[in-house]
């Protein structure tokens, strides 16, 4: 199975067009702003005197940036933007040191230091430094940054391989492993994915320095990667380790490595991940805990690991044509992921939580700490301390293409569906296929293949209620030929009551709402606050509307509500008054001030 790639995929049309050209107009600029605002675009410049002290992850949130830009350049170039990317290149040049090391934090700040602190985070960047060079050599035939990069990866093989000379043996937070791989692609030089999978073959075998607070699963290090069956602690980490570990179980077909990334997959989708995608369910270190904990007022889900469970399930499919992955990818796209980013481009949530309380902000009236509760923000930002996921939204749009389709010898599958054309080079065939719809918000779709006889095998949504033929793992499969080359599909989206495993105490007794894809929300500022004493009736009415200042579809669902009475408590249950509940797509709540929201809802029984 081979991806087709998001540079011979164009999206023409209709939602996706309309995010990608947020990222082009607003979005890339924003960051680069804010970044240039906070000091890290002057830190390439490594001036041991300068007044801002970097960070040792800040080449990372630049690198993601470059790396967007390049996705961005290729399909449009951008002379404004290559410029900056040009400038900040001849910086890494200059500061590189000899041996081919560089880090903005270490070289300016504790170059006595380097490669002594394995959660330090140098090859968690080096990793994304290597994805934007050859990002940005592939768009613009500039190879500086590749041959920098290029330079560094030789001197890490070197003191971790062969000298074994540095103070750890495997990453703290991975990500190197995964672009080790796209650097052989990229090079084709075996000794880059040689050096993957070391990385990979190493971790866990033995114990190694992790932080003070926290296990050996913390990093994913407990296990030998093999015998790894559960998705534990970082999440983000995890999800580029399971990456890795699938590119590799596919160059070196490891049924070993494969069937490892089933079982934490699989433990993912069933026990750990929120209705939207979300993984992480805790802010202790940002990670899984248990299966079933799937709290939403504590919610952490951060957008990078949404992000980075898509990018997993994607390659998947390369292993397994089977839409539980592909499923994933969706869910976690229009809901996790989508929520990351404020309507105007310019600003983000690095957690997306299923439920906001606002007053529980504000309770604490008599202390200066007013949230020890760890709770999560209620408004997007523009930068963070930690702005790792506004540069991978900037990165991630632009290559969204990389999702629809995959093929093999004599099949072309449909995973994703946006407005688009695309062609698909099988041997010495040509084909092209394009896409005509309107979704996410209406369930019909053209697909359209020229170029000769062919399979299309098409994903059916888990979220579809009807029935199709000649489905296989999710997919439905039909002969293409000149006389019959077109797919016509009208998957069902009427809006469905969703109900969470008993074993999910917070969603105990409650409903979520979802229309194909889209996982609905309440806010307070549709349903006059106080979400909480809104019961919904699943038997009752339930209508499509849309928002004109939101620019999304909405809901109305028959509803009851509690009316407001004066007893703090009653031996009566009070009076109930019927209502209409207003709901939003998840990914578009907080965008008009703070509010009341949650995803899981009461219903009449």
């Amino acid at each position: 199975m081979k991806r087709v790639e998001f540079f011979d995929t164009k999206i023409t049309d209709g939602f996706w067009k309309q995010k990608q050209d947020l990222i082009r107009n607003v979005t890339v600029k924003a960051v680069y702003d804010r970044f240039y605002d906070t000091g890290r675009i002057d830190a390439f410049k490594c001036d041991k005197n300068s007044e801002i002290k970097p960070h040792f992850f800040w080449d990372s949130d630049v690198a993601k940036w470059i790396e967007g830009v390049a996705y961005l350049t290729r399909e449009k170039r951008e002379i404004w933007l290559e410029e900056i990317v040009d400038n900040i290149v001849d910086e890494i040049e200059k500061n590189q040191d000899p041996c081919g090391y560089f880090n903005i934090f270490f070289t300016s700040v504790e170059p006595q230091n380097r490669f002594k602190n394995r959660d330090c985070h140098e090859l968690y960047c080096l990793g994304h430094l290597i994805e934007a060079g050859v990002a940005y050599y592939e768009a613009t035939g500039k190879s500086k940054l590749l041959n920098l990069m290029c330079k560094y990866v030789d001197y890490v093989e070197k003191v971790f391989v062969r000298e074994k000379s540095v103070g750890f043996t495997t990453p703290g937070h991975e990500e190197i492993e995964l672009a080790l791989v796209r650097l052989y692609e990229c090079t084709k030089k075996e000794k880059y994915l040689e050096l993957s999978k070391f990385f990979v073959d190493e971790r866990g075998k033995r114990a190694e320095e992790t932080i003070d607070w926290g296990e050996f699963s913390y990093n994913q290090s407990h296990k030998p990667v093999r015998e790894q069956e559960t998705a534990e602690g970082h999440a983000v980490r995890a999800v580029y380790l399971y990456c890795a570990m699938a590119d590799l179980a596919l160059k070196y077909k490891d049924d070993a490595l494969k069937n490892a990334c089933e079982k934490i997959f699989d433990n993912i989708i069933n026990k750990r991940m929120y209705i939207t995608g979300g993984i992480g369910s805790s802010h202790m270190g940002e990670a899984f805990t248990v299966d079933y904990d799937l709290s939403n007022l504590f919610a952490y889900t951060e957008s990078c690991a949404a992000l980075g469970l898509i990018l997993f399930a994607n390659r998947m499919l390369l292993l397994d044509n089977d839409s539980k992955y592909s499923d994933t990818v969706e869910r976690a796209l229009y809901n996790g992921f989508l929520s990351s980013t404020s309507l105007d481009g310019r600003s983000f949530f690095y957690t997306n939580p299923l439920e906001i309380l606002p007053q529980l902000y504000t309770r604490d009236v008599s202390v200066l700490e007013k949230n020890y509760l760890k709770l999560p923000v209620t408004q997007r930002q523009e930068v963070f301390g930690c702005s790792c996921c506004p540069p991978n939204i900037v990165r991630f749009i632009p290559s969204i293409g990389n999702l629809l389709y995959t093929y093999d010898e004599d099949t072309i599958y449909v995973h994703q569906f946006m407005q688009s054309v695309a062609k698909i080079k099988i041997g010495d065939d040509v084909y092209e296929i394009e896409q005509k719809t309107s979704y996410p918000y209406d369930g019909k779709i053209d697909i359209t293949v020229k170029g000769g006889s062919i399979k299309l095998a098409v994903r059916v949504p888990y979220w579809h209620s009807g029935n199709l033929e000649n489905v296989t793992k999710g997919y439905a499969y039909s002969d293409i030929n000149e006389n019959s080359n077109t797919v016509h599909l009208d998957y069902d989206m009427t809006p469905r009551f969703v109900y969470a495993n008993p074993n999910v105490i917070s969603d105990s007794c409650k409903c979520a709402v979802i229309s194909g894809p889209i996982v609905y929300c309440m806010e307070g500022h549709d349903n006059k606050g106080h979400l909480r004493n809104i019961v919904l009736d699943t038997n009752g009415k339930i209508s499509k509307g849309f928002d004109e200042k939101l620019g999304v579809p909405t809901l109305k669902i028959d509803a009851i509500t509690r009316a407001e009475c004066d007893m703090l408590y009653s031996f009566s249950q009070g009076k109930y008054e019927n209502t209409t509940a207003h709901l939003i797509p998840y990914f578009a709540f907080a965008n008009r001030g703070e509010s009341e929201m949650q995803v899981w809802h009461s219903y009449k029984i």
